[in-house]
This record gives structure tokens, C-alpha cells and sequence, in this order.
């Protein structure tokens, strides 16, 4: 479920996605709501292009590092890429 950053407390968050469009970000949090895993999701900006870089804005989503493995699993396994860190 989506969640606001005095939910999570002091608890460690990792990025587990960034999605670059709005349809992408209702799909991933829609996915990660029907799971019941928490997340936070947050815009922020990223480096996008392979000729013309830019400077683009992306919902990134967060869930507790507890959470990082089996959310990267579930994304995987539904067609999305995880962040580099978390693929395996």
C-alpha cells in the first residue's frame, strides 16, 4: 500500500524502481498494492537519452530494505526491471 514517509519512521528504505511514466507508476503501485507490500513512492529526477541528454522526472518507489528482495522478485517476474542494484 501506498504510504507517506512518517509511516516508514526510522526504518531503512531502498529504491526498487523508477518508473518513467505516469501509466507505468499506476501499473508498479497497483502491482505492489494487490501484494499488500508498503512502499513510497516519490518524484524525483533522472538522467534519460542516449543522444540528447536530459534531465526527466520519474516516480521512484521505495519499500523497507526487508522488503527489497522479494519486491525485485515480484516486479521480475511481471515484466519490469528492477534497479541494477537489485537484479540478480
Amino acid at each position: 500500500m501506498r504510504r507517506e514517509p512518517d509511516y516508514f519512521e526510522e526504518r531503512p528504505l531502498e529504491l526498487v524502481y523508477i518508473a518513467k511514466k505516469l501509466r507505468e507508476a499506476l501499473a508498479v503501485e497497483e502491482l505492489l498494492t494487490a501484494n499488500e507490500i508498503d512502499y513510497l513512492v516519490e518524484v524525483d529526477y533522472y538522467t534519460g537519452g542516449l543522444i540528447f541528454r536530459s534531465e526527466r522526472a520519474g516516480a521512484f518507489l521505495y519499500v523497507e530494505e526487508s522488503k527489497l528482495e522479494p519486491t525485485a522478485e515480484l516486479l521480475r517476474s511481471k515484466g519490469y526491471r528492477p534497479q541494477p542494484d537489485h537484479e540478480k
